[in-house]
């Protein structure tokens, strides 16, 4: 095993990974502003559009489901959802599997919206520098599920 194989050790592992946690808020908050300031012509608030994505990725969802896939609180979902359902870009549907929790999918402006959203978005993103490879993408989308699992136990409080 080379050096760039081999496990780190604990002590080190934590001290790496605060490294990553210092980089991720100031990429968060900037790409937070840059949805709001350019990606969606000031039409989508970030909880809607967050919304509109998880549908687009994951076809129709509960607000419970899509609250636990962005580990944030039903009723922020709820919020949004009713915002976006307000703008006419979401609409419930029966679930058939539970009366009172409907299914929030998107109409057609509203895949029209989160469409054009993604595509600015993908134009943007695919203009960073760096020589980036795929290995090393994978490995940054492997490091952060793993903070993410990590952190799975804060939610369960």
């Amino acid at each position: 095993m080379t050096d760039h194989e081999t496990p780190l050790p604990p002590d080190e592992l934590g001290r790496r990974l605060t490294e990553v946690y210092d980089l991720v808020g100031p990429l968060y908050r900037r790409a937070q502003r840059s949805v709001e300031r350019g990606l969606t012509d000031g039409e989508l608030s970030l909880g809607v559009r967050a919304v509109l994505t998880l549908l687009h990725r994951n076809g129709p969802m509960t607000v419970p489901q899509m609250g636990r896939a962005q580990a944030i609180s039903r009723q922020f979902v709820q919020r949004m959802v009713n915002e976006a359902a307000d703008q006419g870009l979401v609409e419930s549907v029966p679930n058939p599997a539970h009366r009172r929790s409907s299914f929030i999918r998107p109409t057609e402006k509203g895949a029209a919206a989160i469409g054009e959203v993604l595509r600015r978005e993908h134009a943007l993103l695919r203009e960073t520098g760096g020589g980036l490879t795929n290995a090393e993408v994978t490995a940054c989308l492997r490091v952060l599920g793993e903070l993410l699992k990590a952190l799975d136990a804060v939610d369960d409080d």
